[in-house]
């Protein structure tokens, strides 16, 4: 898991940063008595004492070596006891008198220690079991046994201890797992998973194969292939092989050893593929299932934007006729007002002064009114040929099923599944109607009256099929047996199930258990902020433009924040490093890069054999890396560096996957986060969010044509630290709300950054994210516009709101439902357990509960929550100009990746050319793991460049140095012959491993020495 030297910094004091060192290395005076209680105890004995102290509750454990403290806690220490901070290096000589201070001061503090064998230690090795069985990461598990320790007030064992227990969860939930699913694994049921490996003749591949071939667009083909896919898996009862013994994150993990694997892999597995075949088989039955609704979906809503946009330049045309027309009524209207023409001779006027040939050519065509919709239905109406294509074996293989106010349309969706069966024509007389949007009314009303049961029947079918889609996107219909679509409160622990798990997730995210202390809690929190945002109102003067203000007519005026001031000094000295800084290939800084990580051994073999540390096997995985990443693709990698394509697709294939690429970028990223010039960057405690388009050729799923970009696009959504690291990757739709994935990678963020807060544009700022952010105990502070419009909450009536803020209480405009909370607190714990523990996937969660009905009562109280973090948030935001710039500064950080990325991303003209979503992951991946090499080498080689600036005598203050980005690639080449050669490279290197500066004179000429 770590290597000596993690090892040694885990045993060490890390950074401090300016948060932490006030928060935990501000002693109060009854620390200050405790460790002078009068007794003569030395002042050298004093300051050591209160460091540990001050340490345990930050560190969850004391280094041995206590006079290595951050040197500014020290003196802060110090300077509280009025002692010499130099008097912390005469501390502990003695390992006992350090040994027994730190149990006095964890008895102070009421922590308690962890010795083998006893309670402590066997309640941690249950917790780690049971996470490994929800995660298979292994530093995901050793950061959560240290948040576990940290919040159950337990010292924290030594680093070594720690790995090996999470070495032993790991296995055991290995060994666990083939005995919870060994009561499924019957004769017949190993017979199916047999030949599921042999080549079926009409298939031309085995069914393995063709369970894991995804659809590339969702054709009326595409969609009857996945449901003879769902019908196949459905036969050997894949829907009913029950593996929830097995967490989500377990199954999905052996699930994908299957997708990965080729039959020969497998066989070799001899028994141990069972579990494996069977749990794929059963993620396939659900997975197949959530495809066939989603292709439905989309291959409905393709026609449904197909028909608006015909139906919308109708519109224009309708527009530019009615232009035409109103002209002709300007000349018309005055003659027929005016008194002093008599009425007999308006006509004759008007003929005349207009002329009939114009008069004929605006009354030629009908100018018939619109139906609600503009025509819209209508104009889908002619698609109705081509949707009886699949909707009508979609509604017989799937099980839809409705929620509270559902009812009509449950019933129209049964009547129609029976004509369906019976081939029936007509819709009886008493169908149900009360589903259909009155848009749509009109359309039935007139095709009933007029007796035209062929056009009734066409549009109450296409009503029952647009609201059962719209239905399925909110969760007021639900499919039973999918994920994605199932029953939205079946995503979350059960209450049996979550009942044990309640007072541990309490301490772990710092809520209180009980409703009252959680809303107390809250409405504390609340006017606090809403203190700070009255003194900033009343102190601001009407006529300063700069600065939060109420105008005369009490309304809130936002000032722009002004562009940041950078000092020239950093453009300067980020050009003078960047000259410093040598050239290199892409390939030679990912080497070098290597040789300091060991990065390129997360690339393990799928089928669970350890990677060879040959050269040549680095070699291949490097020019993989680089082919995904720069869009050259293999065929163009095999021609620019020499490795022939069938070993390139062979490393593709086996090592290059998504979770050895999550592991790969984990260890750059923490490597990167221990370097000093990285703090000065940030101090990995803040992170934001942001999408970025990349064009697409060819059919997939995932692309939609986009007017803006010039056609087809993808997006990927990025996850980028405040040291410029990116630490999360995921391909979406680019039409789909990028709020609903904003928690994704960050609760799955499996590196060392302590992360506590994240920023986001307005896209994330929903209700649902900032009430779950806090409720994982974590922070959403996004950038907001319009905050005019913005909606605020208090929890008392106006007027008394009004008394005690008089120029923030009117803009708070609702009343907070704190007993709405109160009754659902329970509930809302349970839902935010649930995403912290891999129980349900953020995305699903906000997406479903974000569209969820008013009948919902669950997320309707989560909308409550987060209109109190909401309103927390604006009033700190806009009483603070500093927080403001803060979050500007992080937001700017992210979107500036984006321009590294596509300087990477240039083959093909920046083009992603491979169909499928999961393809498509591993190449946004390829690339994640690209853009963090390239930035944590050029933080590497500007912090040698400012430590050679600095033996010069230079002043290189670190605020300058903060302004400064590693995000670019000057110094990199990456166009070109691509030569990957390993251990040529690493002989170029020095003795201490590293690439010389540029000199001065070579400098001068843009040479390299």
């Amino acid at each position: 898991m770590f290597s000596e030297e993690q090892l040694e910094q885990l045993r060490s004091f890390p950074e401090i940063s300016a948060d932490e060192l006030i928060r935990y290395f501000t002693p109060t005076s009854a620390d200050v008595a405790f460790v002078d209680p009068g007794r003569g105890r030395r002042s050298v004995d004093q300051l050591g004492m209160l460091v540990q102290l001050c340490t345990l509750p930050w560190l969850g454990f004391v280094p041995d070596d206590v006079a290595l403290a951050p040197p500014v806690a020290v003196a802060r220490v110090a300077e509280r006891l009025g002692v010499s901070p130099a008097a912390l290096s005469l501390y502990g000589q003695r390992a006992q008198t350090r040994s027994d201070h730190l149990a006095q001061a964890a008895e102070y503090l009421e922590w308690k220690t962890a010795p083998a064998g006893g309670q402590a230690m066997k309640e941690l090795e249950q917790f780690l079991l049971d996470r490994a069985m929800e995660h298979d990461s292994p530093t995901l598990l050793f950061n959560l046994a240290r948040e576990y320790l940290m919040a159950a007030k337990v010292i924290r064992p030594g680093a070594l201890v720690l790995a090996k227990m999470v070495g032993t969860a790991r296995k055991g939930a290995s060994d666990l797992t083939s005995q919870l699913v060994g009561h499924l694994l019957t004769e017949e049921v190993r017979a199916d998973l047999e030949r599921m490996l042999l080549v079926d003749a009409g298939l031309g591949m085995t069914r393995l194969e063709w369970l894991v071939s995804p659809a590339r667009d969702a054709s009326a083909t595409s969609v009857k292939t996945a449901i003879d896919k769902l019908t196949w898996l459905r036969a050997i009862d894949a829907h009913q092989m029950d593996v929830s013994v097995l967490p989500n994150e377990r199954r999905r993990f052996l699930a994908q050893v299957a997708r990965r694997s080729t039959n020969q892999g497998l066989e070799r597995r001899k028994e141990r593929k069972f579990p494996i075949l069977l749990a794929f088989v059963a993620q396939a039955a659900i997975d197949q299932l959530d495809e066939v609704v989603a292709l439905f979906d989309q291959a409905v809503s393709a026609r449904e934007s197909r028909a608006k946009s015909k139906t919308d330049e109708a519109l224009i045309e309708r527009a530019k006729k009615g232009e035409t027309r109103q002209l002709l009524m300007e000349e018309i209207l005055p003659a027929l007002a005016d008194p002093s023409i008599p009425d007999d001779e308006v006509g004759g006027m008007l003929r005349e002064r207009i002329g009939m040939q114009r008069l004929r050519e605006i009354t030629s065509d009908a100018w018939k009114p619109l139906p609600r919709d503009h025509g819209r239905l209508s104009e889908l109406e002619s698609s109705y040929t081509y949707l009886r294509q699949f909707t009508p074996i979609v509604l017989a293989a799937i099980d839809f099923q409705g929620g509270p106010g559902t009812g009509e349309l449950m019933e129209a969706v049964a009547l129609l599944k029976e004509l369906n069966r019976t081939s029936g024509r007509k819709v009886p007389a008493g169908a149900p109607t009360g589903f259909v949007p009155a848009k749509y009314a009109d359309y039935l009303d007139k095709a009933r009256k007029s007796g035209e049961d062929t056009a009734y029947r066409h549009y109450w079918e296409l009503c029952v099929i647009l609201c059962l889609r719209d239905g399925l996107r909110s969760g007021d219909v639900f499919v039973p047996g999918s994920r994605r679509y199932a029953d939205p409160a079946t995503y979350l622990y059960t209450p049996e199930q979550w009942t044990p798990k309640q007072a541990e997730y309490c301490r772990l995210v710092g809520k209180p258990p009980n409703a009252a202390e959680a809303l107390e809690q809250g409405k504390e929190e609340l006017h606090e902020a809403l203190e700070e945002l009255e003194k900033t109102l009343a102190g601001a003067a009407p006529d300063d433009a700069g600065t939060v203000r109420l105008d005369e007519e009490a309304h809130l005026v936002v000032p722009p924040l002004s562009a940041e001031d950078v000092p020239a000094e950093a453009k300067e000295l980020r050009d003078e490093l960047a000259a410093m800084l040598p050239f290199a290939p892409i390939a030679s800084l990912l080497i070098e890069l290597d040789a300091r990580t060991g990065f390129l051994d997360c690339f393990t073999h799928a089928g669970g054999r350890k990677l060879a540390t040959s050269a040549e096997t680095k070699r291949n995985i490097l020019a993989v890396l680089i082919a995904m990443a720069t869009n050259l693709g293999l065929a163009r990698m095999s021609e620019a560096c020499g490795v022939s394509y069938d070993v390139l697709a062979w490393t593709m294939e086996w090592y290059v996957r998504e979770e050895t690429l999550r592991e790969a970028n984990t260890v750059i990223v923490d490597h990167h986060y221990q370097l000093e010039l990285a703090k000065v960057f940030g101090g990995g405690t803040m992170s934001s969010s942001d999408g970025q388009r990349f064009p697409v050729r060819g059919k997939t799923l995932t692309g939609r044509n986009m007017v803006i970009h010039g056609g087809q696009v993808l997006s990927t959504y990025t996850h980028v630290s405040d040291q410029w690291s990116t630490y999360g990757t995921k391909i979406i739709v680019p039409t789909a709300r990028e709020a609903h994935f904003v928690l994704d990678d960050f609760l799955g963020n499996a590196t060392d950054l302590p992360i506590v807060e994240h920023a986001t544009d307005t896209h994330g700022a929903t209700l649902i994210n900032f009430a779950l952010f806090d409720l994982v105990g974590k922070a959403l502070t996004p950038r907001m516009r319009d905050l005019t419009r913005v909606t605020l909450v208090r929890d008392d009536t106006p007027t008394e709101i009004a008394k005690r803020y008089p120029h923030a209480g009117p803009l708070l405009g609702a009343r907070w439902n704190e007993d709405l909370v109160a009754d659902c607190w329970p509930d809302l714990l349970r839902m935010a357990g649930s995403l912290k523990y891999g129980q349900a996937t953020a995305s699903l969660i906000v997406g479903k509960w974000s569209a969820a009905s008013r009948q919902n009562t669950l997320a309707a109280a989560l909308k409550e929550w987060g209109m109190l973090r909401r309103t927390v948030h604006l009033a700190k935001y806009l009483s603070d100009p500093a927080f403001r710039r803060k979050i500007s500064r992080q937001l700017n950080k992210g979107e500036s990746l984006h321009a590294l990325r596509r300087d990477l991303h240039y083959a093909q003209q920046g083009a992603v050319t491979r169909p499928h979503l999961e393809q498509q992951t591993e190449q946004a991946w390829c690339l994640t793991v690209l853009t963090n090499s390239v930035v944590a080498w050029t933080t590497e080689y500007y912090s040698r460049a400012v430590l050679e600036l600095r033996s010069q005598g230079r002043d290189v203050p670190d605020e300058i140095l903060s302004h400064i980005s590693p995000g670019h690639s000057d110094n990199i080449n990456f166009f070109g012959v691509i030569n990957v050669d390993v251990e040529a490279e690493l002989a170029k290197l020095d003795t201490s491993g590293w690439r010389p500066l540029r000199p001065a004179q070579l400098r001068e000429l843009g040479l390299t020495p």
